[in-house]
């Protein structure tokens, strides 16, 4: 048997998997406004649920169109001096921190990244000799050039559904787009999100957080996120020992594809093993990546800051109230800028901040507001 005919295997006994979930559906709440009860409880259980066609025709277009024009002004590949369109890059052009690996590499595993949470290389395919010699996997920080991406972290029924999990004073983590290029993918390594309190008495299922990520494309079995079911519910794994029993290899036979149409909106619990295969398919898959946490996992908690990458800064950080009001702030920014462009539509009321909703009101001011907010990027 070949090894493209075991990928196959593999991929389809995990569609079947996935398949056989109870974890997807429309977006409901009761009749008192709470997150119905099945679909809270599947969460809780399997540690993910997909919202099916949350996202309307309208923003999907936005989206679509902030991307394809933030895109239009990276460099080819890293360091190139001329854009996708063939035009010199422009130094001034505003662009969110790219990530960056090698056509169907595995940038992260095996390293001590992101503070060494990725113990395990995933398989690295031959990527086609016509490939770049790079490119982009992440880009991290959008507000400031996408303000789509603004408006989407506000949606305020996933502001509920992070209320009903994470409770009303929840933090913001960060925002971020993965992007798996037809061919060009990069894998992200098996983890658990979250490094900080794997070892507290206050551990539980919930204490790192979850994440909601936004599909701009279908997904399948060949681009698609996996997770294994129930594993935010055991602690830190061993993730050497777990692909070691597996025969070393990383196909974990209890994984499954989070399989998504466009405009779904899936919400994980970050301590959820997962990661993701190099996309050698024809198929893309781009991502809306943001979180939140509760916030007594977060005051007062100091930790090393993880680097997504060699060159990123390190260093301690500590998050104090003053730290997560000027997250939360942003949070109420992004509210503030749906309301503005959707003003039909019922915004958030996040009790975390008592910001005045009209403060920034006009483009300009909330330009100015957001200018260096990744900064104050909240990790635990």
């Amino acid at each position: 048997m070949t090894m493209q005919s075991d990928t196959d295997d593999y991929f389809a006994a995990g569609l079947e998997r996935a398949r056989a979930l109870d974890n997807r559906g429309p977006l409901r709440f009761d009749a008192d406004g709470r997150l119905a009860t099945e679909i809270r409880e599947a969460f809780d259980d399997i540690g993910f649920y997909i919202f099916e066609g949350l996202l309307d025709d309208a923003e999907l277009a936005e989206l679509d169109a902030d991307l394809d024009a933030l895109l239009a002004r990276t460099p080819r590949t890293e360091g190139a001096q001329l854009d996708r369109r063939g035009r010199p890059v422009d130094p001034e052009a505003r662009l969110p921190q790219l990530l960056w690996a090698r056509p169907l590499a595995d940038p992260w595993g095996g390293t001590e990244l992101l503070n060494g949470r990725h113990p395990v290389r995933m398989e690295e395919p031959t990527a086609d000799t016509a490939a770049p010699e790079s490119a982009i996997f992440l880009m991290l920080g959008l507000f400031e050039c996408m303000d789509s991406a603004l408006r989407l972290s506000a949606h305020p029924d996933v502001l509920r559904v992070a209320e009903a999990i994470c409770g009303g004073d929840f933090v913001p983590y960060n925002d971020s787009i993965f992007l798996k290029e037809p061919g060009l993918g990069a894998s992200i390594a098996w983890h658990q999100d979250g490094t900080t309190h794997w070892d507290s008495p206050a551990w539980h299922p919930l204490v790192h957080g979850v994440n909601f990520m936004a599909q701009l494309r279908r997904t399948t079995p060949a681009n698609a996120l996996w997770t294994v079911p129930g594993t935010h519910r055991n602690g830190r794994v061993d993730l050497r020992a777990r692909v070691a029993a597996n025969g070393d290899s990383t196909r974990l036979p209890d994984a499954v594809p989070m399989l998504c149409e466009r405009g779904d909106i899936a919400v994980q619990n970050r301590q959820c093993v997962h990661g993701s295969f190099a996309n050698a398919s024809p198929d893309p898959r781009i991502s809306f990546v943001w979180g939140f946490f509760p916030r007594s996992a977060v005051e007062g908690v100091e930790v090393e800051m993880p680097r997504p990458a060699r060159n990123a800064p390190a260093g301690r950080r500590r998050y104090d109230a003053a730290a997560i009001a000027e997250r939360a702030g942003v949070m109420q920014l992004a509210i503030d800028a749906r309301h503005a462009h959707r003003p039909a539509e019922a915004p958030y009321r996040y009790a975390a901040t008592v910001a005045d909703a009209t403060l920034h009101r006009d483009d300009h001011g909330r330009r100015e507001a957001l200018r260096g907010y990744a900064r104050g990027t909240i990790f635990i």
